[in-house]
């Protein structure tokens, strides 16, 4: 007999997943250490006139299967109205069984607005005026949706040059007990041959208070911001590293080179990688002196289309999976971290599922320090995140690690009704451990497993990012 779909024990395959799934991890709050949430729309407790604007404005997850499905892009990215916009995605959502856009559709349809009914062509009217009906009255703003997730800290991601101005005034909030806290991300000083670095270098110069003419003066500025983001409660850093390049050098060398560069406006790619990795390497010391968790996302393959990418930018659905050499790179960047001034604590995403096994090996070359997972095989990644991908990432730290000491899932997200994620994330969770269980594998201990639970959805995260005005320990 078929179950039931989205029912109560979706994706719980056995007794003892459903048992841990509804008694441990059901409940249990969300740490979302990385996102892309809008800080400004977080302090305005946003409002959403419509559900295509709380679903489908800047999702490019969604925009990506829209134009596979055939759907004309002015009703992706373009000017046609918000309900006609809806109705494209509702033609596609029912032919995308077997992506997890079907099952995150579906799961926030029913957490947040209690709409039970698959969304189709038909169903979609009767759901466009139920939801939109439910937006329009309290208690969906931004942040309320946040609260009502159970989300006890926010990482939103920051640039060095930002004023972090809406992270101070959302901690003057009366009543809403959510750290929303900066993330360093500094992916503009390291890409010295784009476009981009000398307005941003100017924008630097800006807030560091005076011009910026030598690689000294780059360092100082970028540490005092990383002290600036410290103050405002930051705690962790985030890196793109697209391409992973290890290139032995001296700050002397780097020095000419960051000379020539404000000279010329360009480097050689030998120069480029001299200077990101003494950057690179610099900032962990910072981080590591300041007790962060470092990030680095690994092989992403970005604005494939150069058409598309005139028109519409970057994040609009035209990134992609990227290969390339990894490990040699990776662990002499790691060591050349650990031997300046200890390596921080650091977690490792790759794009590429080829490369979790090297992930997760090297990371156990760089453990120590009393740290429990210091260096952590970070969860499964953008097009890693679906059942299979979460259900692999957590298999081979299994084998390769210590899959206790994991902090978990995060929801990488521009939306605010992405938090069941974690739902769909600990579900899985369940799933396995329970696997494991039923065939013998792992023992039948209902507190081991449930103390393992609560670690890998909270507990881990909470110890391990150590953040400032974090509600009390969830175990």
């Amino acid at each position: 007999m078929a179950k039931t779909f989205l029912d109560e024990n979706f994706l719980l395959n056995s007794e003892t997943a459903i048992q841990l799934y509804h008694q441990t991890a059901k409940d249990m709050p969300i740490i979302d250490y990385h996102c892309h949430l809008s800080p400004q729309e977080i302090l305005e407790n946003k409002t959403f006139k419509n559900i295509t604007e709380a679903w489908l404005y800047g999702d490019h997850y969604k925009w990506r299967v829209m134009r596979a499905n055939g759907i004309e892009e002015r009703y992706i990215t373009g000017d046609a109205e918000d309900y006609d916009k809806f109705l494209a995605w509702a033609r596609t959502v029912p032919q995308l069984i077997g992506n997890p856009l079907y099952h995150w559709t579906h799961l926030e349809l029913q957490r947040f607005f209690g709409v039970d009914e698959l969304l189709n062509e038909q169903s979609a009217p009767a759901i466009w005026e139920k939801v939109n009906q439910q937006l329009e009255g309290p208690g969906f703003g931004a942040r309320d949706l946040i609260t009502k997730s159970k989300v006890t800290v926010v990482c939103t991601t920051d640039d060095p040059v930002d004023s972090l101005e809406y992270h101070a005034q959302i901690r003057e909030i009366s009543g809403f007990e959510t750290a929303v806290l900066p993330s360093f991300r500094p992916d503009k000083a390291l890409e010295v041959n784009r476009a981009t670095f000398k307005p941003w270098l100017e924008k630097l110069s800006e807030v560091h208070g005076s011009d910026i003419r030598s690689y000294d003066e780059f360092l100082a500025a970028l540490e005092k911001r990383v002290r600036f983001f410290h103050e405002a409660g930051g705690r962790v850093s985030d890196h793109a590293i697209d391409k992973v390049m290890y290139a032995d050098t001296t700050k002397e060398e780097v020095s000419e080179i960051f000379t020539r560069l404000l000279e010329q406006g360009q480097v050689s790619p030998e120069e480029e990688a001299k200077h990101k990795s003494y950057t690179l390497v610099f900032l962990s010391s910072l981080y590591a002196e300041l007790g962060w968790a470092m990030q680095l996302h690994i092989h992403a393959l970005r604005n494939n289309n150069s058409v598309a990418f005139a028109k519409l930018g970057p994040d609009t659905g035209y990134d992609s999976i990227n290969d390339g050499v990894i490990a040699q790179p990776l662990v002499s960047l790691l060591d050349a971290m650990e031997n300046a001034g200890g390596l921080p604590k650091t977690i490792l995403y790759s794009l590429n599922p080829n490369d979790y096994h090297v992930l997760a090996s090297a990371a156990g070359s760089f453990q120590g320090g009393g740290v429990p997972g210091k260096i952590q095989f970070g969860t499964s990644w953008w097009y890693n995140d679906h059942r299979d991908g979460i259900r692999e990432q957590m298999r081979i730290l299994g084998n390769l690690g210590v899959l206790s000491r994991f902090v978990g899932m995060l929801t990488d997200s521009r939306s605010f009704l992405s938090y069941t994620r974690h739902e769909y994330f600990r579900r899985l969770l369940c799933d396995l451990l329970g696997s494991w269980v039923e065939n013998g594998e792992a023992p039948n201990d209902p507190q081991l497993l449930s103390s393992l639970v609560e670690g890998i959805c909270y507990n881990n995260a909470e110890q391990y990012f150590n953040f400032p005005a974090v509600v009390s320990s969830h175990s």
